[in-house]
């Protein structure tokens, strides 16, 4: 593997990542923040791209097209829709979905039309993702995004009863993975969950998650990294 690519939405979570790199340099690519170094001993282009899938999208074409990885990995926060998972568990997305996409009969809910209904990661990258061993429960399964911060138990039930599988729902990973499908690019959503939307108490689970959580998820991709 000859350059990984990582791609976050929040500062945070950059300057995390950025911080475990080695021999680094710092800059931008068309106004998002980056860093290039050594994670994991492996070469690694690390962006920045911001919140939404307009962003993640932009920010993953700039990726691909200045950086050139051979693979990339999309990691941060996401919410629990699923009982099987808790606050601290990550969720390694083997198949990607809008949750908030609707092209018309024939397409399935949640597929761009002319596109695959789901987006597929790459399962060397999962099978890496699952050895990190990290003292945290790591699960796999589908993920949804869309231009949502989910809050409501209502919103999070109309997404349940689309997609009955999910386990966790987020604002980036869909788009991540739908400009890797049209470049040909290997992909991975590792995502750590922060809250549970709906529950009396979410607002304080996000905020005490920030706590500790970044740095564990960071310690998980840069042992994935360096098992590529």
């Amino acid at each position: 593997m000859q350059k990984i690519g990582i791609i976050v939405a929040m500062t945070k979570e950059f300057e995390l990542l950025k911080g475990k790199l080695e021999k680094v340099s710092v800059g931008t690519v068309n106004g998002s923040e980056m860093a290039e170094g050594f994670l994991g001993g492996k070469k690694t282009a690390l962006m920045q791209c911001g919140i939404g899938k307009v962003c993640a999208a932009v920010g993953t074409t700039e990726l691909i097209k200045f950086l050139g990885p051979e693979c990339i990995i999309n990691t941060g926060v996401a919410g629990g829709i699923s009982s099987e998972t808790k606050v601290m568990d990550v969720v390694a997305g083997s198949r990607l979905v809008y949750h908030d996409v609707w092209c018309g009969e024939p397409n399935a809910y949640g597929q761009v039309q002319g596109l695959p209904a789901f987006f597929a990661s790459e399962a060397a990258l999962l099978k890496k993702a699952a050895q990190s061993e990290c003292g945290v429960r790591i699960h796999e399964g589908l993920i949804c995004s869309g231009d949502q911060f989910i809050t409501s138990r209502g919103d999070l039930e109309n997404i349940r009863q689309k997609f009955p599988d999910a386990l966790a729902v987020d604002m980036e990973s869909a788009a991540v993975a739908q400009v890797c499908h049209i470049y040909g690019v290997p992909f991975l959503s590792l995502r750590i969950i922060s809250d549970t939307p709906g529950v009396e108490n979410h607002q304080k689970q996000y905020y005490d998650f920030w706590e500790q959580a970044p740095e564990k998820l960071a310690e998980i991709v840069e042992k994935t990294v360096g098992l590529l």
